[in-house]
């Protein structure tokens, strides 16, 4: 059965500004019937990397913090500690970058809550059967908010060929022990040459997995439960993400930790895709190449599957921009993100996630 996805292609008039045609969007998704006053919701988002430029701007999501207040509940925008270590691996540097770029809760109207705590401690596991996984961990506050809405930037990723609300759920949702599983299972990669010593790994690895011998760190991957701790207390880099992995593996395990948050819950969470400024990479990369489509709208839907499925389509229907990354001949109709990630099929991760019951990749386009 086709899901509805709603779509606003950005066109606004003298009546109707972006302010009131995003809420116009709101209220056809029909938010405001689903929420309850005094509810604590969730506003999953990507705050970027230093470095970055394309990432959903906070003056973009303010109507939207307007609309939920006036419904009566208690908005919050939140997102996870990364894996890797950067301005977002801790909660102070994270909370820091988030204002670089202007997320500022006194002029946003909500406050900004790092859901997995200072050091990505603050964890809940959900059980999940799924093929890789039963258990997966996620970030508490996101398990504890009452409502979850997903604002995605929707554009290229290195490894998953694009992200959108699906992987803005899986891997955003995720604490660090939770990314490791995604990207490499367990254990990190050793760089011997960098380790001086210091034990500082060694003291925050509670399974024992990490030793010194002789003055270097060694590891037993059997003892390793994957948290990642050991990652942040490295300050030589020493220790780094091991991301060598297949990457339908890799699609699959990703989708699995989707399904964990989505189908944990009693209610469908909403998720709104911006289709803007629709670089090449994802957000995390430091960087932001230029577009490789026109600023495209905005859609909103309650199945992630047909609205990352539309938002691919609209993308790859759309005329190629050039100067970009993208081949110089590549046609309106064929995939870019494939044109540019040539070794993956980001439409996989969309077949698996049916598979999952996640949504449907049939949609009905509904325009607002």
């Amino acid at each position: 059965m086709a899901s509805k996805v709603f779509f606003w292609n950005l066109r606004t008039s003298r009546k109707l500004p972006y302010e009131l045609k995003l809420k116009k969007l709101l209220k056809s998704l029909g938010i405001g019937q689903i929420l309850e006053p005094g509810q604590l919701v969730a506003l999953k988002i990507h705050f970027g990397e230093k470095g970055t430029t394309g990432f959903i701007s906070p003056l973009w999501i303010r109507p939207i913090i307007e609309f939920l207040k006036k419904v009566g509940v208690k908005p919050f925008l939140t997102d996870t500690n990364t894996l890797y270590v950067g301005e977002r691996g801790e909660s102070v540097s994270h909370l820091l970058q988030a204002a670089r770029h202007g997320f500022d809760p006194n002029l946003l109207g909500a406050p900004i809550i790092i859901a997995d705590g200072l050091k990505s401690n603050n964890e809940r596991c959900i059980e999940f059967k799924g093929k890789h996984f039963n258990r997966f961990y996620l970030a508490g506050d996101i398990v504890d908010a009452d409502y979850l809405i997903f604002l995605s930037h929707f554009k290229g990723h290195e490894l998953a060929g694009f992200g959108g609300a699906l992987k803005n759920v899986a891997m955003g949702c995720a604490t660090r022990q939770g990314k490791m599983q995604q990207h490499c299972g367990f254990g990190p990669k050793i760089i011997a040459k960098l380790c001086q010593g210091c034990a500082a790994c060694v003291e925050v690895c509670k399974p024992k997995a990490l030793q010194l011998v002789e003055g270097k760190v060694t590891l037993d991957p059997e003892n390793c439960v994957g948290c990642a701790a050991c990652l942040l207390a490295c300050k030589t880099k020493a220790l780094t993400v091991n991301w060598k992995v297949d990457i339908k593996i890799f699609l699959e395990r990703m989708m699995e930790y989707a399904a964990a948050v989505l189908l944990s819950r009693k209610k469908p969470s909403l998720h709104i895709n911006f289709v803007l400024r629709v670089s090449p990479d994802c957000d995390c990369v430091g960087f932001t190449d230029a577009p490789i489509c026109p600023d495209l709208g905005i859609l909103g839907s309650y199945d992630p599957v047909a609205l990352d499925q539309a938002c691919l389509d609209l993308v790859n229907a759309a005329p190629p921009l050039h100067p970009s990354c993208l081949p110089e001949d590549i046609k309106s109709g064929e995939d870019k993100f494939r044109a540019i990630h040539s070794h993956v099929q980001g439409d996989y991760a969309l077949e698996y996630a049916q598979k999952l019951g996640l949504g449907s990749r049939d949609y009905v386009l509904v325009k607002v």
